[in-house]
């Protein structure tokens, strides 16, 4: 267990986990959303599957709902906002270099499903970034899924490194990278979620001399980089591997951005589209 204690910044963090499923569930365009994201994975999707999954997860949601288990500041969620308290020191110190202003991201906390300007987030998505509100939704039950669907160790280090690759994403949008790429290309979205990768390291990069976590603990992080690659999701998923499908990269090209921004802690090392 790493030592965040040792990082005393605090981003915005806004846990809605004691809210319950969204109003109204995903909608259509949650539902889209998974369909595409499995499709894009390689995986095979009958669509009345879904929704019945999606139906059965919000009504456990109900079941389970106990308001007073998310009230007050609770570890993950002090967690959280001390992971992107220090993304935000890190961004904002990069952007300041280069006469820039980083304004940081916002980040929800969320089970089931909620609202979000996107079309709704939904925990069948995974972590993702929104760019139309600034905002990380986050599921923290994803974790589980990661170990115990995709073969992961886990750890909070490993989940600190998802959390900063989401505000990876967030920055590329303040840089105005997202504007520059085709969104309808495949080559252009693994180039993205790459950089992502690479930033997510330049981040652990910038704590790893303030006795944050151990030097072996940042396996954690690359062994959740490797258990993410569209190869092992693919196997895990359909049994097949499918590259021209491919929207987030191999496990080992993953694994190498994010090696990459950790022992270089330059951000131009991080140039996935040259």
């Amino acid at each position: 267990m790493a030592s965040w204690d040792k990082l005393t910044s605090r981003g915005n963090v806004e846990d809605r986990r004691g809210f319950g499923p969204a109003a109204g569930g995903v909608g259509i365009v949650g539902v889209v959303a998974y369909l595409l994201f499995t499709f894009l994975s390689g995986g095979n999707v009958d669509v009345g599957t879904v929704l019945q999954g999606i139906e059965n997860s919000q009504v456990a949601q109900v079941e389970n709902y106990n308001a007073e288990d998310f009230a007050g500041a609770d570890s993950y969620e002090v967690f959280t906002s001390t992971v992107l308290g220090s993304t935000n020191d890190m961004w904002s110190s990069i952007f300041s270099q280069n006469n820039l202003t980083y304004t940081p991201p916002h980040l929800v906390l969320f089970r089931g499903s909620t609202n979000s300007s996107c079309g709704g987030a939904v925990s069948y998505v995974g972590p993702h970034y929104c760019p139309e509100d600034n905002t990380i939704y986050l599921d923290e039950t994803f974790f589980n899924e990661l170990t115990g669907k995709l073969g992961a160790e886990g750890g909070d280090v490993a989940e600190a490194y998802v959390i900063a690759h989401e505000v990876g994403h967030h920055a590329q949008h303040e840089l105005g990278i997202m504007d520059q790429i085709d969104q309808t290309s495949n080559e252009d979205s693994v180039k993205l979620e790459l950089q992502a990768d690479c930033f997510a390291g330049l981040w652990l990069h910038s704590i790893k001399d303030l006795g944050v976590y151990e030097p072996a603990e940042i396996n954690e992080a690359v062994d959740a980089a490797r258990s993410v690659g569209d190869d092992r999701i693919q196997q895990a998923t359909s049994g097949q591997i499918n590259p021209e499908q491919w929207t987030h990269g191999s496990s080992a090209e993953r694994v190498a951005w994010l090696n990459r921004g950790y022992s270089s802690g330059s951000i131009a090392s991080c140039d996935t589209f040259n």
